[in-house]
């Protein structure tokens, strides 16, 4: 009860200078009629998977002409939470690296076990160490007995980035670890927020103002139904290959170009969750296949972009105690193509989600950058022959 005392009064002052998450209603991709394949799951989001919660700390402060150290401040943290702020049982998990220019604490231990623990979080380039050491502060005070110093509670966090620092004042080290609590605290599960929200907040993809986007599906596997999620934050890719729905959408696009000099793209964090019981082995070859839905948005791997993908599995085994074995399940290997088939095409709507979600930001310097105007897109896309008129 100490504990809970204590980050209460934190987060009581941290919220004064933070933007609270509620729920709102922010147009998606399939509101503006852009089609997809597929079956999503109620809420189209990563929290679709049973037991999965997600949290976010936004931190959007002061305007105007950049200041080390003060801002302006256009940044967070998103936290995923595979079984649940309550929960440090392990869970499988597997990555894969599609191009190593960026950063993601925890993989040796995921290399070589397979598993991980607790919350995986989403930040800035500069704030991964920050973000990382509260996570595994928040699972020491909150799961430890306290009864031995050789206790490691604290665990090996997951945490990856990619950098805002066009709209950031990123080597201010605005992200404490007061925001990571916030975001752990008030992750949940059903609807979740995207655009311009957490760890996504100061981010751009495509040259357009970006984020964080969500989406989920369905797959059936032996006459049972399971959910894929997958949560993106998206900084990645160049005005000319942008691809919606098949269509050069970014070719397409008139105007709204950053007001500032843009010369390289970012990275990428892709995160998938499912409930289909799956190996790490078999989880490193979903993560692979994350590649194959960043592709359909229509960027090419570009040197500078950080690409680093986790999928993890809700899926729970059995311990016996006096033979100290573990009793897992997993899909034939044979049968896994609906979980990549689900895998890409929720990464590319999650992808899509974060841009159509997004709004203009104007950060560091008054550099702005615009959202994708909605009008454009949709005028395109009908001219294509790829809207849905129904929408």
């Amino acid at each position: 009860m100490k504990y809970q005392i204590i980050i209460f009064f934190k987060l009581s002052i941290l919220l004064l200078f933070t933007i609270p998450t509620f729920a709102q209603d922010k147009p998606r991709a399939r509101d503006l009629g852009i089609p997809f394949n597929g079956e999503t799951g109620k809420f189209n989001a990563i929290t679709d998977v049973p037991g999965v919660e997600v949290g976010y700390s936004t931190i959007i402060r002061g305007k105007g002409k950049w200041e080390a150290g003060k801002g302006p401040v256009r940044t967070g943290v998103t936290v995923v939470l595979p079984r649940g702020k309550k929960s440090r049982s392990s869970f499988a998990a597997g990555y894969f690296i599609f191009n190593g220019d960026g950063e993601t604490t925890g993989l040796p231990y995921l290399k070589d076990y397979g598993r991980s623990r607790f919350a995986i979080g989403i930040t800035n380039t500069n704030s991964v160490g920050v973000v990382r050491d509260a996570i595994g502060e928040y699972s020491f005070r909150a799961f430890s007995n306290k009864k031995s110093p050789f206790d490691f509670s604290f665990g090996l966090p997951i945490v990856g980035e990619t950098w805002d620092g066009g709209l950031n004042d990123i080597n201010g080290y605005h992200v404490k670890k007061e925001n990571v609590f916030q975001a752990i605290e008030t992750a949940k599960s059903g609807k979740i927020e995207e655009g311009n929200i957490g760890g996504g907040t100061g981010m751009m993809c495509y040259f357009f103002k970006c984020g964080t986007g969500t989406s989920s599906r369905t797959a059936e596997v032996g006459g049972v139904k399971y959910t894929v999620g997958a949560i993106v934050q998206a900084n990645f890719g160049r005005r000319d290959n942008l691809m919606i729905a098949g269509v050069p959408v970014g070719k397409e696009i008139k105007g709204f170009y950053p007001d500032f000099k843009q010369t390289q793209d970012g990275s990428i964090i892709v995160i998938i969750g499912t409930d289909a019981p799956l190996t790490s082995s078999q989880l490193n070859l979903v993560a692979r296949r994350v590649t194959l839905g960043i592709a359909r948005t229509g960027t090419i791997g570009t040197n500078s972009s950080g690409d680093i993908f986790i999928a993890f599995s809700t899926a729970r085994g059995s311990y016996d105690e006096k033979t100290k074995i573990v009793t897992e399940k997993s899909l034939d290997r044979s049968f896994l193509d609906p979980i990549f088939k689900a895998t890409v095409e929720s990464t590319e709507e999650a992808i899509i989600n974060a841009m159509i979600a997004a709004e203009d930001m104007e950060g560091v310097n008054g550099n702005k950058v615009f959202a994708i105007p909605h009008d454009q897109v949709k005028m395109i896309l009908k001219k294509y022959n790829r809207l849905n008129d129904a929408k």
